[in-house]
């Protein structure tokens, strides 16, 4: 009775399908925009979009570039951020928006770091409070 339930089991887990996920290139499926305004070649595209991004990715076609998925930005040796920022404007680009309204440059680093207002401009800031507390 048990094996009979486990091997009925085992057809049920074999037809669902599996919650994993697929190494299908999922970019190789989505549609290639034409060329627009004054960017007609990766090239192009790369150094509208800022971040120096023609410099760390070299493609030669156009419709390669949009075949390219992360995995494929990583083999190439781009940064996280370089391959979120990159595919992130392939996809705004795909969608039809123009170039000046999503581009951007990085966020530029904090000038006050540290564990909020304890550290400030570098310095640490002390307060009477920890001093009463020493005497």
């Amino acid at each position: 009775m048990f094996f009979a339930s486990l091997a009925s089991t085992s057809r049920l887990c074999a037809a669902a399908p599996r919650f994993t996920r697929s190494v299908v290139n999922r970019a190789a499926s989505w549609p290639v925009p034409s060329p627009r305004d004054t960017i007609t070649t990766p090239a192009e595209f790369l150094k509208a979009i800022g971040r120096s991004s023609e410099t760390k990715l070299e493609v030669d076609q156009w419709d390669a570039l949009w075949k390219l998925s992360g995995h494929d930005l990583r083999q190439k040796g781009l940064a996280v951020r370089d391959r979120r920022y990159i595919l992130w404007c392939m996809e705004k680009y795909r969608s039809g928006l123009p170039i000046e309204s999503f581009a951007h440059e990085p966020r530029p680093k904090k000038t006050v770091r540290g564990w909020g207002p304890s550290v400030q401009n570098g310095k640490r800031i002390r307060s009477r409070r920890d001093k009463s507390k020493k005497k």
